[in-house]
């Protein structure tokens, strides 16, 4: 699984112009899943997330987590995270999961970020989403939940 967070002030999904989901301070996840993802990518993304300091303290360093400052998650299914541009013009996305396979795992995800203690709003998975976000700082964060197998420590 892939993950782009952005710290935002707020942000909303709207599809076929009505809000599904909205926050105020917290973060968006984009999240792009593959056809050899499983439970486990979805279980480290979710930790990861909700424990990362990306948020200021009091000095103005980013010390603080999403559970410190009592933030919220917008989690968007984004299969073009899975783009693969190296030949040609047009992007191929036989890497990307399925919608058969996606599906269940996003929402899992979903549901193990409610399991931390987070609110979470949510897309539409599949649909045609505008998502309005007001990235702050900008700060922008690239997850990839394989790194959970590589050691912490290279020689």
């Amino acid at each position: 699984m892939r993950a782009v967070i952005q710290r935002v002030t707020e942000a909303s999904v709207t599809v076929d112009g009505t809000v599904v989901g909205a926050i105020g301070i917290g973060v968006v996840v984009l999240l792009g899943i593959r056809e050899t993802d499983e439970p486990a990518d979805a279980d480290y993304l979710a930790e990861k997330i909700v424990h990362l300091r990306i948020f200021n303290d009091d000095d103005g360093k980013m010390n603080r987590s999403l559970l410190e400052v009592g933030g919220s998650v917008l989690a968007i299914s984004q299969f073009t995270l899975y783009a693969n541009t190296r030949k040609g013009r047009r992007p191929s996305f036989v890497e990307a999961a399925s919608p058969q396979l996606a599906e269940p795992l996003y929402e899992y995800f979903v549901k193990q970020l409610h399991q931390h203690g987070v609110k979470v709003a949510k897309g539409i998975f599949g649909a045609t989403m505008l998502v309005k976000i007001f990235n702050d700082g900008p700060v922008t964060i690239i997850l990839n939940s394989e790194d959970r197998l590589k050691p912490r420590r290279q020689s």
